[in-house]
């Protein structure tokens, strides 16, 4: 099974919220929230994919990020690498490009939403911060 490497953001705004978008249904674990991201393309570096990544799905111009942790998690159907890094700065409003819903939490409201499996360590990470 090929393992997928996915560059994470986690989007904290002004008022220390964090972005989340909903993957719709037809995919991979559809329906559940999600921090937005994508698949790291060849040659590519995990900060400039998730700095691509975010522009072409929210609509946000990054101007950098920094590495919070890598998670390896093994679906029955798919295995999955998740680079996860911090962004604190970027500039643009949030929205949809892709039609998904997204929504902007605060961090001890990250435990009430329903996150893909791969995802339960950087809700625990961020919510010991």
């Amino acid at each position: 099974m090929k393992r997928v490497h996915v560059a994470v953001g986690i989007v904290f705004n002004k008022e220390k919220q964090i972005l989340l978008a909903k993957r719709p249904e037809h995919l991979h674990q559809g329906g559940k929230w999600e921090f937005p991201g994508g698949k790291v393309e060849s040659g590519e570096t995990t900060s400039e994919a998730l700095i691509r990544e975010l522009r072409e799905e929210v609509a946000i111009k990054v101007s950098s990020t920094s590495p919070l942790m890598a998670i390896s998690h093994d679906y029955p159907d798919k295995q999955v690498y998740l680079d996860i890094h911090t962004v604190k700065s970027f500039s643009g409003e949030a929205q949809g490009l892709e039609g998904q819903e997204i929504q902007w939490v605060k961090l001890d409201e990250l435990k009430d939403y329903d996150f893909p499996e791969a995802n339960t360590p950087i809700v625990e990470k961020l919510l010991s911060l």
